[in-house]
């Protein structure tokens, strides 16, 4: 008699493979508030359905000591669920990079999945951590160099930064950020997680994409509002700004524009997952957007007015090259 849990994998491998291509290719490229195609179906949810796994338990009855792993087991999510992210994630990783995309910095990298998720066109790959020292598990490290060896595409770069905190990665250095399973790992090892949403727009080129596939909602946060709700880089920014009146304070431009988002279908635990776009005009007031256009005008005109210049230098310079030659 088959038990539950190979039930649920059997249910997983199978609705998830022809559904996991079409939700990503059904991200509405042109904007908007959702997908333009919806794949949801009804999903598998037993009525009796509980976490039965316990992180503290192997598999074989015995206690697990923290001192004899390398790394914190993360078994939070049931097997279908888990399962079914992964499909989705690694289908979004593939179609949703773009082609000319050649820097990916992953969130909260714990083991060597994301190597296999980008496409062979990313160069470089960059790491951080969502463990509470800000250090990749050694083990992860192990499991990143050898897919990057057995694939030979994106070089491995492993960084020991905190997910919350990129420290070591430049403003605007990045082409594509991705956020696969991470958000729930920070809040549970005390990170803060909304603070790696402003991060991953620090580190992004403007137009630069934003990938994730997260739990729907994290201590009573909506994930997809903690996205598209971040106007400001600094923390301490908006602190400030609390503390001044409306007229104050000038509303600012979201740091992140929507390509598409949906929930993913056939879970047990709810999870969300899309892609936005990092705004060139994020995080700035009406009247600095303006400045800058003015300032744009101003050097486009400029750059008319020496290109005009040097084209009548160079008909005088003929014109006298012409009548020189006639004099002869």
């Amino acid at each position: 008699m088959p038990n539950l849990n190979s039930i649920l994998t059997l249910v997983a491998l199978t609705l998830s493979a022809p559904c996991c291509y079409a939700f990503s290719r059904s991200l509405n490229l042109s904007g908007g508030n959702s997908l333009s195609a919806r794949t949801r179906t009804s999903s598998f949810v037993p009525s009796n359905s509980k976490a039965i796994h316990n992180p503290n338990n192997n598999y074989f009855g015995g206690r697990i000591h923290r001192s004899q792993s390398s790394q914190p087991l993360h078994m939070a999510l049931d097997l279908v669920t888990y399962l079914r992210t992964e499909w989705i994630a690694t289908s979004l990783c593939s179609n949703q990079t773009p082609r000319e995309a050649k820097v990916v910095l992953q969130i909260g990298s714990e083991d060597g999945r994301a190597v296999t998720m980008i496409p062979r066109s990313v160069e470089t790959l960059i790491t951080s951590s969502a463990e509470a020292d800000g250090v990749i598990p050694v083990t992860a490290e192990r499991q990143l160099r050898q897919q990057a060896e057995r694939r030979g595409a994106a070089r491995v770069r492993i960084v020991n930064q905190h997910a919350d905190n990129l420290k070591e990665t430049k403003d605007e250095s990045v082409d594509v950020v991705i956020s696969m399973q991470a958000a729930e790992r920070m809040y549970e090892n005390g990170l803060d997680w909304t603070n790696s949403v402003k991060e991953a727009a620090r580190v992004l080129k403007p137009g630069g994409r934003f990938l994730f596939v997260e739990k729907t909602q994290i201590n009573e946060i909506d994930y997809i509002d903690c996205v598209m709700g971040t106007y400001s880089f600094d923390q301490n920014e908006e602190k400030d700004d609390s503390d001044k009146s409306d007229e104050e304070v000038q509303p600012k431009r979201r740091l992140f524009e929507m390509v598409g988002y949906d929930d993913v279908d056939m879970v047990l635990v709810p999870h969300i997952a899309g892609v936005v776009i990092k705004s060139s005009e994020g995080g700035m007031t009406d009247l600095e957007v303006e400045a800058r256009k003015t300032d744009d005008e101003k050097d486009r005109l400029a750059e008319l007015s020496i290109s005009a210049f040097e084209r009548g230098i160079k008909k005088r310079r003929k014109k006298k090259k012409v009548q020189d030659e006639e004099e002869v």
